[in-house]
């Protein structure tokens, strides 16, 4: 059997933490989400006040990332009507999500999961995944 390298538990946790506190510096309670390489939830955090609406959503960006190994902003510049993928978020059940928010976790160059962010705008949403990328350092 052959086995991919995927994000673990403890990284998931530390990148929502990451992504917790940019949220606070930008005044905006979250939904954070990270995924393994299969899709896969590892673990979400909906910090005090979030939208309960915004926990699917989070979930959803973080599997957009993985499953397309796109950041969920530019997948959405190539979805609006007369673009390539134009559609794309009625596939898998609806579960794709071609908004900022999602962004696919590296190591070594091969995407070992992804982390998904919902809540504010887009443009916090984005902030508050990048924080929590840049805070994924992969175990040995």
């Amino acid at each position: 059997m052959r086995q991919l390298p995927s994000v673990s538990l403890d990284e998931a946790r530390e990148i929502i933490a990451a992504g917790e506190r940019r949220a606070r510096e930008v005044g905006q309670p979250a939904n954070i989400a990270v995924v393994d390489a299969g899709g896969n939830l590892v673990a979400h955090a909906r910090m005090d006040g979030a939208w309960i609406g915004s926990i699917d959503i989070s979930i959803n960006k973080a599997f957009t990332a993985r499953a397309f190994d796109i950041q969920t902003g530019d997948l959405a510049d190539n979805a609006q009507p007369g673009s390539q993928f134009f559609g794309i978020h009625v596939s898998n059940r609806g579960r794709v999500m071609v908004f900022a928010g999602g962004i696919p976790l590296q190591q070594d160059g091969q995407v070992v999961g992804a982390v998904g962010v919902s809540g504010g705008t887009g443009e916090q949403d984005q902030a508050i995944a990048e924080a929590a990328v840049a805070a994924f350092r992969p175990a040995g």
